[in-house]
């Protein structure tokens, strides 16, 4: 089939949604909604709000709903408690895919995804030097960029002409997190996480974290990125908070 002829993919995305206990029976009616307007769902991180495996347990029963492929990874919030493993082992299913440094095909489409870190952006971002607390700090981002390039690299391996999208929890651009305090702009994440993004011409990235940034921004390469953290879609006046968008 031609690229012209060729059918576009519906990709729903939305970070942040912070999933607790007491929240059971809440989701079910927005995943059946996103089920009927997108042929994919995105989730970019914080998919509970305290880090417990029964949250996810909460979280993977209210997706049951959702009759459309999901894929996501985890958020800073998922890590909290350590009990990541646990909650990824709880949401993923035979139509769950919760992606630390791996890939996956989906209606045609290429998602490769890691949770990303901290340490600025631009000339501000952190250099790896000085006392081994901050090395190791700018270390882990320096891995989660490997790891994010690995897994683009299977997927141009698999197909070096399918469309690639990124998911995160941390941004990979500055723009998408301004309206936040620039005090705490390395903690919300790190240019290191673009140069995978350009050099493997990704076709869109999506990401959460920054609740108070800003919906959409690119790459010095001019990839679209878009912070679609649940509290910015409510701000921007979506009624049903998802950000949809058409490969």
């Amino acid at each position: 089939m031609s690229e012209k002829k060729r059918k576009k993919t519906r990709i729903a995305a939305v970070g942040d949604i912070h999933v607790k206990e007491s929240d059971r029976g809440k989701w079910k009616d927005y995943f059946k909604e996103v089920s009927g307007k997108a042929d994919v769902l995105v989730l970019c991180g914080d998919l509970t709000d305290t880090g417990h495996a029964r949250e996810a347990a909460v979280l993977a029963e209210e997706l049951t709903a959702c009759t459309i492929p999901v894929v996501g990874v985890l958020g800073n919030h998922d890590y909290e408690a350590e009990e990541h493993g646990a909650i990824r082992e709880a949401l993923v299913s035979e139509n769950v895919h919760i992606l630390d440094g791996e890939a996956v095909v989906l209606c045609g489409i290429g998602f490769a995804g890691v949770k990303g870190f901290g340490g600025g952006f631009d000339r501000y971002m952190m250099p790896l030097f000085g006392e081994a607390m901050f090395k190791h700090f700018v270390q882990e981002t320096v891995d989660e960029a490997l790891r994010l390039d690995r897994a683009l690299a299977r997927l141009d391996g698999e197909n070096a002409e399918i469309k690639k999208i990124v998911v995160l929890h941390y941004s990979p651009v500055k723009e998408t997190v301004i309206g936040e305090p620039e005090e705490i702009f390395p903690y919300l994440g790190s240019s290191r996480l673009v140069e995978p993004i350009n050099r493997r011409q990704v076709a869109a990235a999506f990401h959460g974290h920054a609740h108070y940034g800003t919906l959409a921004g690119e790459t010095s390469a001019g990839v679209k990125v878009f912070n679609v953290s649940r509290p910015i879609l409510l701000r921007a006046g979506y009624e049903v908070p998802f950000f949809l968008y058409e490969v």
